[in-house]
């Protein structure tokens, strides 16, 4: 079987090699094939791997030989491991991408997905539902969803102005929803009580341990969100050169900027309702594979929403199997990683 995957792969990169495509799309292609079999590598780690032990051999007679295995296995593969994995893959290539999108509208490389202000407004949102008492799905994750969306509306409302969605304006509405929510959040931990607060502290710092199949059908309406930032890949290449460049070469400014505005803020809104605040994945993975491949969106793109996913399901399965006794916020592993990375890239830059 080995020798198979082998052959498979080798093969494919022959085809890839030989095709008359054109330069940029064979390189599409390349990126997809290493950075989906790293992805499928990651899964695969994560699904065998866990407190629970190593369950590579049963994981590989389930999928290659279909092979009764016992229940307790199956439960644990997949009605525990797989949401989580499936979760940590669809957040990590959101907030990579969502970072990507704001670094290029803003042309700022300290924009991550939560400069808006979403991460504030979702994580009030989900307070008061936890002081409501609702359930983690859906009531408190469609709470986190509405204050998101609020967010939105009020900073592209505070962003209207002579110049229209002016990168200035965006970023000076997000610091303030940001801070205004940040005292809000401070303000409703000290009226929590005990038994509240570590769900709370868990929320804020990234959490994955709360995900079921139930949830996964929400995650879906990110893709048509993926689709569509892809799509616009060609105009973000030429916005980076200056809204007057840009608009010069027949690329409505406004309405690219808006589009892609509220599809970044739809799917990291939705990813951030299940998942928590889960902080650097949107700011390093975007500058490392922008270092690595250079600033054309239609490679980056790709690249950032597999990349992404990859990483978080790595950093998650640290997150689970560090810890001698339960398990700590997958935020707090990305932190770790995420903040050295990008001062060593901060560093390399102005070298």
């Amino acid at each position: 079987m080995k020798y198979l995957w082998v052959s498979f792969i080798r093969s494919l990169l022959l085809i890839i090699m030989s095709t008359d495509f054109s330069h940029i799309y064979k390189k599409i292609l390349l990126t997809v094939l290493v950075l989906g079999l790293l992805l499928i590598l990651a899964a695969g780690l994560g699904l065998g791997i866990g407190p629970a032990g190593s369950m590579w051999v049963r994981l590989w007679e389930m999928i290659i030989y279909k092979s009764a295995a016992d229940p307790m296995d199956k439960a644990i593969i997949w009605q525990i491991r797989m949401p989580r994995v499936v979760l940590a893959a669809v957040a990590g290539g959101t907030l990579a991408l969502g970072g990507l999108v704001f670094q290029a509208l803003l042309r700022n490389p300290l924009a991550e997905p939560y400069i808006l202000g979403i991460s504030g407004g979702s994580a009030v949102g989900a307070i008061l539902g936890m002081f409501a008492g609702l359930s983690v799905f859906p009531g408190v994750s469609l709470t986190a969803f509405l204050g998101s969306m609020i967010t939105m509306v009020l900073v592209l409302g505070l962003a209207r102005g002579k110049s229209p969605l002016s990168k200035h304006s965006l970023i000076l509405g997000g610091v303030m929803m940001n801070a205004f929510f940040g005292a809000m959040i401070m303000f409703l931990i000290s009226l929590s009580q005990d038994a509240q607060l570590r769900n709370i502290l868990f929320w804020l710092m990234g959490d994955l341990s709360m995900i079921s199949t139930e949830h996964l059908p929400v995650l879906l309406s990110v893709l048509p969100c993926m689709a569509g930032i892809f799509l616009l890949a060609r105009p973000m290449n030429l916005l980076l050169l200056g809204r007057d460049t840009a608009s010069s070469m027949g690329v409505n400014v406004t309405l690219v900027i808006l589009i892609l505005l509220i599809l970044t803020s739809l799917m990291v809104s939705v990813v951030v309702s299940q998942s928590g605040l889960i902080g650097f994945v949107g700011l390093a993975v975007p500058h490392v594979f922008r270092l690595i491949l250079g600033p054309d969106h239609r490679l980056l793109i790709p690249s950032c929403l597999l990349g992404g996913a990859a990483f978080l399901i790595l950093c998650d399965l640290a997150a689970r199997t560090l810890p001698r006794e339960g398990e700590m916020p997958v935020g707090v592993i990305t932190a770790l990683i995420g903040a050295p990375l990008f001062i060593f890239l901060l560093w390399r830059s102005r070298a």
